[in-house]
């Protein structure tokens, strides 16, 4: 793990035009926010957080939050004036959703925490930019933005974090963490994807306070390392959550080892990162402890079958085996956990085309079995006999290659009389 060897100094004062540069500053929904956010109170409202960040970065933005002096009333008020629909999403902290030709705006009044338990805070509103950017996580994501781009840097050396990819929380790094444990996770997740290093004061902070985490409901905390896993090259940033001990108190057992092999193999064949294979190289491949990470983590029945999937003792060793092998573990396991199985097993040092067997599982067909119930019964099959002669012929039609015709099993449904 590289750690940041110290804290950015602070930013020379900005000389105009030191403003974002970007098309969803002009586009139909923002305007329309901005415009009628404005005609209430002049130059009370800027951009803040990921769509100001990312843009800095030279990334695209495609969600955009708004903060506002206006209190909850006075935005639902001048966004109806406007023609703009205005949801309630999240009134007691200030939050209302501006809905624009079907494009959301989360618009939230500028606040400061009167009350944290770790996970929920009571606030109070304010129109000082200052306490409202005080009370965020990250210094580059408390940058804001005015309707024009104008940059307002009310927390020293947050635009430079941006540039360089800076993670360094606001002020005193245990405080911002005792607010909201799940900043935890986020700090590793923004390492993951913007990270020059890992900040060592918040790297010790989130060690000291790791034991929060145990308050963060297991939606939260899979949703953070969901988001942190898909990131392109997740290793550095999971190798100091493990050093911290992040991870044994959201994943108890799991090792890191094969996840840098598991990365370069995922690149080398051209496949797409993919948090749930990422997930499975650092669990044990073992049926009941995928159950019961599933029912840990709260997966969904999709994320849960695909790891039961992955790790069932019948998927067989995939990588480096015949077509024939191949198709039939396609058949019998389904492509995408075969690829999973191929991919670990390349992280693992097997031998075979990675990038060949995934190549082959995006295009496979799965092969229809040519005889049904109605063609045993109409061989005089009847009760369970008809189940055990159909899973027979299923065997010897797999073990043909999928070759034995139609005309070939309904005449071997009459050695079943």
């Amino acid at each position: 793990m590289w750690v940041c060897p110290g804290r950015a100094k602070r930013r020379p004062p900005m000389t105009p035009p030191d403003r974002l540069k970007a098309a969803w500053l002009n586009a139909p929904a923002n305007r329309a926010v901005m415009n009628a956010l404005d005609a209430a109170r002049p130059g009370g409202s800027r951009y803040v957080g990921g769509c100001v960040r990312n843009t800095l970065r030279g990334l695209p933005s495609d969600d955009f939050d708004v903060a506002t002096q206006l209190t909850p009333p006075d935005v639902i008020a001048a966004l109806k004036a406007a023609g703009v629909r205005a949801v309630p999403t999240g009134i007691e902290h200030g939050t209302v959703t501006a809905v624009f030709e079907s494009q959301p705006v989360e618009i939230t009044t500028l606040r400061r925490d009167v009350e944290t338990d770790g996970r929920r805070a009571v606030v109070a509103f304010t129109e000082d930019w200052a306490e409202d950017a005080s009370r965020r996580d990250f210094r580059l994501n408390a940058i804001y933005a005015g309707p024009d781009g104008v940059l307002h840097e009310v927390i020293p050396g947050s635009i430079d974090d941006a540039h360089a990819g800076r993670v360094i929380f606001i002020g005193d790094a245990d405080q911002r963490l005792r607010e909201d444990y799940l900043r935890i996770l986020r700090f590793y997740r923004f390492n993951a994807w913007y990270g020059a290093g890992i900040d060592a004061e918040g790297q010790d902070a989130c060690a000291r306070q790791r034991e929060g985490l145990r308050r963060i409901a297991a939606e939260r905390i899979w949703k953070e390392l969901k988001r942190t896993l898909a990131a392109p090259d997740p290793a550095p940033a999971m190798e100091a959550m493990d050093e911290a001990g992040v991870l044994a108190e959201v994943l108890p057992g799991a090792s890191i080892s094969l996840l840098p092999a598991l990365v370069a193999a995922e690149t080398s064949a051209g496949l797409t990162a993919d948090p749930m294979r990422r997930l499975m190289a650092m669990v044990p491949r073992r049926l009941r402890e995928a159950g019961e990470l599933a029912a840990r983590l709260k997966l969904s029945n999709e994320e849960s079958g695909r790891l039961a999937s992955w790790a069932a003792p019948a998927l067989p060793h995939v990588l480096g085996a015949g077509d024939a092998a191949m198709a039939e573990a396609f058949y019998r396991h389904g492509p995408a956990a075969v690829v999973d199985r191929a991919a670990i097993e390349a992280a693992e040092g097997a031998a075979g085309d990675l990038a060949a067997l995934a190549s082959r599982a995006a295009v496979w067909q799965r092969p229809k079995f040519p005889v049904g119930g109605a063609d045993a019964l109409a061989a005089g099959l009847e009760g369970p006999g008809i189940g055990t002669a159909l899973a027979a012929l299923e065997e010897d039609w797999i073990g043909s290659g999928f070759t034995l015709d139609r005309r070939t099993l309904v005449s071997k449904l009459n050695t079943f009389n």
